[in-house]
């Protein structure tokens, strides 16, 4: 099974502030929605807080707590990463998505295959960082590059890194 986070960074790897990302990249928002269609979403509890505690529609929602009694509509519970990827291998999903926050992201990232990226063209602070990237460990396989525009208030690029074979 193919593990892959994909993940919107600021030049300087901040992802949000106060459970909210920190630009409005309308093209991101439907790239994001293109590639996690149909594939379960594994993310934390205060991920799935930003999304207004609704799932996303046309996808597994996973989220992972330490709260015992935690329940929402429309999502599946688990306690632990290793239970959220043993719950999508049971179901014989090929690949599954992980999207956030930076917690779930850093422990994520050792046993990830694939890594889609919007790397936005910006230094901006928040409250939450993704991990840096080894460059040893990864390759960037695809990249494709944005101006900003009235849209966009900052230049991003879409980028894939998949992991070096050792």
């Amino acid at each position: 099974m193919i593990i892959t986070q994909i993940v919107a960074v600021s030049t300087n790897n901040y992802i949000g502030k106060d459970y909210q990302l920190l630009w409005t990249l309308p093209n991101d928002m439907r790239h994001f929605k293109n590639k996690t269609w149909a594939l379960p979403v594994i993310m934390g509890r205060k991920t799935f807080y930003s999304l207004e505690n609704k799932p996303l529609m046309g996808r597994l929602n996973i989220v992972i707590t330490r709260q015992k009694d935690y329940s929402a509509p429309g999502i599946t519970v688990v306690q632990s990463i290793e239970e959220a990827i043993e719950f999508c291998k049971q179901q014989d999903f090929k690949e599954i998505m992980i999207i956030g926050g930076g917690e779930i992201y850093k422990q994520t990232l050792p046993i990830c295959n694939k890594l889609f990226i919007t790397r936005v063209h910006a230094v901006l602070h928040g409250d939450t960082m993704y991990p840096e990237i080894n460059p040893e460990e990864w390759n960037l396989t695809f990249e494709e590059n944005f101006e900003s525009d009235a849209k966009h208030e900052f230049a991003y690029s879409f980028q894939t890194w998949e992991r070096v074979e050792l």
